[in-house]
């Protein structure tokens, strides 16, 4: 019989009960880690050693080591935050984070405490770099996997190509003007008296390049009985156009019929393009019947604009060209005894914007919220599920990266394909358990203890046995 087997076996059920509890120290160290998932320590038998016995043979254990440290990774409770982008995975899956230094060091982590860097790149507190995909206009996927940055923060501007201008016109009214086109007069202080007109509305619009534009039309009514005149304006020192009448502000003239219940029956609009002077009637002025969309339309071309635009106009009625006839909308211009008044007006478009906040989704969609009312979709944060989650190894840094035992990522938007929803405004906790860490705590030690007095008892059996010689 060897006592310095039972030495050896004492000396195994140390070094595997150290390190259980430097595995349960981690796990308590880590207690308030974010995105921390904790360690579990198997123990297995040594290969027993056998021995003859008077029945036969029999083994003898040899003592123990370490069969496996484990992850758990069992979903960790969410803890609210004030922030936007601190993230958290609501079931299966990991984030995705590469490398700064290193395109092809890509890792993988729980933690979403993330944040947009000077540079635009969404990274998390140590500057690896959140991935997804980038999203069109209408919020969906475009491309490959890449880096989620923001390129630009600004919200570029978009010009005016619609204005809804619903109003009264007062059917008492009489004719200040014969021609209420020809009494305009762009090169003068006041292009149009305000003798000249019946009554005028304006509306902002927005050019190509952000800048805002004013659009005045006047309404004057003929001598013909429910029969009105207008003109669309601008102010001429915003008029972009060189031909023969440069910068005169006068975009389109028109009229419209009225029946005897005071809607429109028919409109028309011509858009003037300069190519003669404005006293000639038979030139420079293109009739239409009514724009693409069955509105009126005419076009502008401003000086800050860049490129020329074409506006419809809608008056609360369209033209149905199978019928050939106006339709009115539910809100629609009339013509009634009472004092001319715009009842509603409104223009698309906007300005240049500047991005104010951001917003995640429960599917990942990073959209941000722009100064000028835009709200735009921009990325879309990816997840990553393994086959084999143990297989996976610690970085640190709440880091994890694939192995050959982990099998490769499988990727996907969160909500599909098993990987787990969004929860912004969020971070998912540690999920160390204390009470459960203690009582492992208390057995190991015990175990720790056990251990130690085999290797006493046998150190005295030993010296028991040296003594025998005197």
């Amino acid at each position: 019989m060897s006592l310095s087997s039972a030495l050896f076996s004492g000396i195994s059920g140390l070094s595997t009960l150290g390190n259980s509890m430097t595995v349960i120290g981690d796990n308590i160290a880590n207690v308030n880690t974010v995105g921390f998932k904790a360690s579990r320590v198997t123990f297995q038998d040594v290969l027993s050693q056998t021995v003859a016995t008077t029945a036969g043979t029999a083994q003898v254990g040899r003592g123990t080591n370490l069969a496996d440290i484990s992850s758990s990774f069992a979903q960790g409770s969410f803890e609210s935050t004030d922030s936007t982008t601190d993230l958290a995975i609501g079931g299966e899956g990991f984030f995705m984070v590469r490398d700064p230094n290193n395109e092809n060091n890509e890792f993988y982590t729980r933690a979403g405490e993330f944040r947009f860097d000077k540079d635009g790149n969404f990274t998390n507190p140590a500057g690896y770099v959140v991935r997804g995909w980038s999203l069109d206009s209408s919020g969906n996927n475009t491309g490959s996997i890449g880096d989620i940055t923001l390129s630009s923060f600004t919200s570029a501007p978009s010009a005016t190509d619609r204005i809804a201008m619903i109003t009264n016109l007062d059917s008492d009214s009489t004719s200040n003007t014969e021609n209420l086109h020809e009494a305009w007069d762009g090169s003068a202080t006041t292009p149009l008296g305000a003798s000249a007109y019946d009554y005028s509305t304006t509306v902002k619009v927005y050019d190509s390049l952000g800048s805002t534009h004013d659009i005045t039309i006047y309404f004057d009514p003929t001598t013909t009985s429910n029969h009105w005149e207008y003109i669309v304006t601008c102010n001429p020192s915003e008029d972009q156009r060189t031909t023969v009448d440069p910068g005169t502000g006068l975009l389109a003239r028109g009229t419209l019929t009225f029946n005897t219940s005071g809607t429109i029956t028919s409109g028309t609009m011509s858009t003037f393009d300069g190519r003669a002077q404005l006293s000639d009637a038979g030139l420079g002025w293109s009739p239409q019947i009514a724009g693409p969309n069955g509105y009126l339309a005419f076009e502008a071309l401003f000086i800050s604009g860049g490129t020329p635009m074409s506006i419809e106009l809608n008056l609360g009625t369209r033209y149905n060209s199978t019928t050939t006839t106006w339709e009115p909308e539910s809100l629609s211009t009339t013509q009634y005894s009472t004092a001319s008044s715009t009842t509603f007006q409104s223009a698309d478009g906007y300005g240049a914007g500047a991005l104010q906040s951001v917003t995640v989704g429960v599917d990942g969609a990073i959209t941000g919220q722009y100064s000028n009312g835009e709200v735009i979709p921009l990325y879309r944060v990816a997840l990553a599920k393994f086959q084999n989650e143990n297989g996976l190894y610690k970085e640190g840094g709440n880091l994890f990266r694939e192995t050959r035992l982990s099998g490769d990522p499988i990727t996907g938007a969160p909500g599909n394909n098993g990987l787990g929803s969004i929860s912004p405004n969020s971070l998912e906790q540690s999920n160390v358990d204390i009470a459960t860490e203690f009582v492992r705590m208390i057995t190991t030690q015990r175990g720790f203890q056990a251990n130690s007095k085999v290797i006493t008892v046998t150190d005295q059996m030993l010296s028991e046995l040296i003594a025998l010689k005197r």
